[in-house]
């Protein structure tokens, strides 16, 4: 049976538009819904252009109250019923409760090779901690940010003179590759992780 499958956005799209563009041919899942947290969200348009249904839960008018905003967000995913959800650069922090209703259900991709360098600025952190490799990390979320089950991994050598900027742009070629992967795995019920060099 197809999965169904629902990402979000918060910004330019690029991971979604690799995992959409794979959901083709034999592919054990569909994309179902784009669900972005501003209506600025660049990869608004590039589903739409996909043929892919958008939505929007804008997570301003909820200032300080996240357990409204992920209401509104639940019942947006509902409508849609998605067997699995992809977070592709969606820059909100779960809480546990919202985490726990998706629990076994729910990928995000982490630009680090973790358990090193969660949360932001993980390019810099891994340059100025003088690391020969970095990468990226697709993993299951659980109410512990950038935790979860490992469910892939692509490493980039560090190349000297790398800035932030460059090591994040060889990276984010890395995680279009990766995360494709790791969904049509996962879709499939593989939860063995997929390693690239």
């Amino acid at each position: 049976m197809t999965k169904r499958v629902a990402i979000l956005i918060s910004g330019g799209g690029s991971n979604m538009v690799s995992l959409v563009d794979s959901m083709t041919g034999d592919h054990p899942a569909r994309p179902v819904l784009v669900l972005a947290n501003s209506a600025d969200a660049g990869g608004l348009e590039k589903a739409r252009a996909r043929g892919v249904p958008t939505a929007i839960v804008d997570h301003r008018p909820f200032k300080g109250d996240r357990v409204a905003f992920e209401a509104a967000l639940q019942e947006e995913l509902e409508r849609h019923a998605p067997d699995i959800i992809c977070l592709a650069g969606f820059m909100r922090v779960l809480t546990e409760g919202f985490v726990r209703r998706w629990q076994g259900r729910m990928l995000n991709i982490h630009p680090s090779l973790l358990p090193k360098y969660r949360g932001l600025n993980t390019h810099a952190r891994a340059l100025e901690a003088g690391d020969t490799q970095a990468g990226c990390t697709v993993h299951e979320v659980t109410a512990e940010l950038d935790d979860g089950p490992v469910l892939g991994q692509a490493r980039v050598e560090v190349l000297p003179g790398d800035t932030p900027e460059t090591l994040a742009a060889r990276v984010l070629q890395m995680e279009h590759a990766l995360y494709p992967a790791v969904l049509r795995r996962f879709a499939g019920g593989d939860r063995r992780p997929v390693m690239m060099p």
